[in-house]
């Protein structure tokens, strides 16, 4: 009884604003209100990052936001005006906004702090909030710098066939090796565990919501370079206190509301180019990306500003460690250290005690490393294997050595000393009996004959390619070629690694068949395979692929045709500069049109400059024969 008293004396005696001060905090809001627009505030750069507006392609503005939550006025999204001054008049009140429920002082603290700094608030007139979970928050990262992380290219994850990008906060005292217990800040689709191939699609129109999140750094380590087996690149760069502190409270902000997620645009990249031009807005990062971005140009972007990227570490993958592991050892060494991972009582042979200490604590690590690659990739890893890394592991402790420091060399240089992501491409060539200028122009990414410094080895992922030749003798016009996808995956076969290669391709192209001499040709084309790697002159890629492929094109009788065959080629570095690939390719087609195809391809790629290719290449098709020399210019 005596509880509810003191309850109800609690709430009876309460301080309840009087009417001078509703009177005073309205007359105060106006005021406020009245210096903003005379500064224009609602028209400041810094205004329209906060809440990430854009020019309209009509006029006006659009928020990228596409949380309601995110805004304080109904018309928020579209007018900066009236967002500004719903914000300052939502800081008066204790009604809580957002996703997370807090005042709108804390749940958008940097609009609250960069309002504060412009019109100079009088604390007895507009009371400042405490904000103890956002206090709590920022003082747990304790901030010293924050790193750009790029994990590479990884082409059975639709999600990451370009790369990723994220940010590590990265503390004060932790050292190169510590880390990885910093915490990231990622934005990422929410995508449910069942997407399938629905990720794809729904991820290219926007469906998905994207959301940021902060991770531990060794959760995103375990999954990018132990699991998924992507180097992984650190950029740490340089930002003030101040600009550090703005990051950081943005991000608190944007944890409030999601983004509508767009694959090719507003990606992982794109929205974190945002927290950086908040950060420092003389950066002017996402101004860069207009129809869409790609998380290696995000890196070549900010790589290119002068004094931004303070530092760059590598992180070799698992695979990468281990592979360089194996090349640096003897033919024999190689082998003793496979017989180790497949019975540990090779330990015991002569082959093995007659090495010194050192050499042999290295084959005892390499073996571990391959064993617990084998654990941690495979859906259901054998018992024996971790039997085995047990028995490994107990063996390596007696020899009671450090390991020997190993630098490893990635098999792909860092994204930015790569070619630009989209290509031009002016050629001329011969084409059965006639001559031909042509100009092709691809969206994105890479193909198997581009400059590979940057890109992840033997690897091709081209979209949005179109390509339009003029033929001289029949003075015709016609599109020539275009490419929705095509996607390739070699992966050489050793004794230890087995992944199949693999290959994708939906376009359209001109053959010469039956009576027709220059035909459009639908296609879907689709294969599985192996590749195997020689050192036989400098770097050369053997594979084989059996294949599926369906067409439908007028010079069919049938109008189309089905069927399957088999392709082999061989991918060859001669120099550094100089790259040939050259392919054989049989199918047979059962239905619809029966009938058959022999294709070759021989084609020679030669580097001028980071950006500059030169190309002669020759096809063979079903009677039809072309030879092309060409100039491409990557931007």
């Amino acid at each position: 009884m005596l509880v509810l008293l003191l309850a109800f004396l609690t709430c009876l005696f309460a301080p309840v604003p009087s009417d001078a001060q509703q009177t005073d905090r309205e007359l105060y809001l106006k005021q406020l209100i009245d210096r903003a627009e005379q500064a224009k505030l609602a028209e400041q750069r810094e205004w329209h990052l906060l809440l990430h507006y854009r020019k309209g392609l009509f006029g006006g503005y659009e928020s990228e936001q596409d949380d309601p939550g995110f805004f304080l006025s109904p018309s928020g999204k579209t007018d900066p005006a009236a967002e500004l001054n719903a914000t300052l008049a939502k800081f008066f009140s204790d009604e809580l906004v957002g996703s997370t429920r807090q005042p709108a002082q804390c749940a958008f603290i940097a609009r609250y702090h960069w309002l504060k700094e412009q019109l100079n608030f009088d604390s007895t007139r507009l009371l400042p909030r405490a904000c103890e979970r956002f206090h709590r928050w920022y003082e747990d990262f304790e901030v010293q710098s924050i790193s750009l992380i790029f994990p590479s290219a990884f082409l059975n994850n639709p999600a990451s066939m370009f790369g990723h990008t994220l940010f590590r906060v990265d503390q004060r005292g932790q050292t190169e090796q510590t880390r990885i217990l910093a915490y990231t800040i990622n934005y990422a689709a929410q995508v449910p565990p069942d997407a399938g191939l629905a990720f794809p699609v729904k991820g290219i129109f926007g469906i998905y919501k994207g959301y940021f999140s902060t991770i531990p750094y060794y959760l995103k380590v375990r999954e990018y370079r132990d699991i998924e087996n992507r180097d992984i690149w650190e950029y740490r760069l340089n930002l003030t206190e101040n600009q550090l502190r703005r990051f950081l409270m943005h991000a608190w902000e944007l944890g409030n509301a999601y983004f509508d997620y767009f694959f090719f645009k507003e990606n992982c990249s794109y929205h974190l180019m945002a927290l950086l031009d908040y950060a420092d807005p003389n950066l002017h990062l996402t101004d860069e990306f207009v129809l869409w971005t790609v998380p290696a140009d995000t890196v070549r972007l900010i790589s290119s500003k002068p004094g931004l990227v303070s530092d760059i570490a590598y992180r070799p993958s698992r695979s990468t460690v281990i592979k360089r592991k194996r090349e640096s050892l003897p033919a024999a060494e190689r082998d003793l250290a496979q017989r180790i991972t497949q019975d540990p009582e090779a330990i015991a042979a002569p082959a093995f005690t007659q090495l010194n200490l050192p050499r042999q604590a290295f084959l005892l690590d390499l073996a571990s490393d391959y064993l617990r690659y084998r654990i941690e990739t495979t859906d259901s890893p054998k018992p024996e294997w971790k039997e085995r890394n047990k028995a490994v592991l107990t063996a390596r402790s007696q020899l009671r050595i450090p390991s020997e420091e190993f630098t490893v060399r990635p098999f792909a240089r860092q994204p930015e000393l790569g070619h630009k992501t989209s290509r031009v491409m002016i050629g001329g060539g011969w084409r059965n009996h006639d001559t031909f200028e042509e100009v092709s122009v691809r969206g994105g990414y890479h193909d198997l004959l581009d400059p590979e410094v940057g890109y992840t080895p033997d690897a091709q992922i081209e979209m949005a390619s179109i390509t339009v030749r003029h033929y001289n003798n029949a003075d015709q016009t016609r599109v020539e070629r275009a490419t929705l996808l095509n996607l390739l995956s070699l992966s050489p076969i050793d004794s230890v690694f087995h992944a199949p290669s693999w290959k994708l391709n939906i376009g359209m192209n001109t053959i010469r068949h039956n009576d027709c001499q220059l035909c459009s040709n639908g296609f879907l084309n689709g294969g599985i395979g192996g590749a195997k790697e020689f050192r036989l002159l400098k770097r050369e890629v053997l594979f084989a692929f059996a294949e599926t492929e369906a067409s439908v094109s007028k010079a069919y009788h049938e109008m189309y045709r089905v069927g399957g065959g088999g392709t082999v080629g061989m991918l060859a570095d001669l120099t550094e500069r100089w790259k040939v690939m050259a392919t054989g390719t049989y199918l047979r087609f059962p239905l619809g049109e029966k009938s058959d195809d022999f294709r070759w391809y021989v084609g020679s790629r030669f580097t001028l400059a980071q950006n500059w290719t030169v190309r002669l290449e020759y096809n063979h098709r079903d009677r039809d024969n072309d030879v092309l020399f060409s100039v491409q210019a990557f931007f």
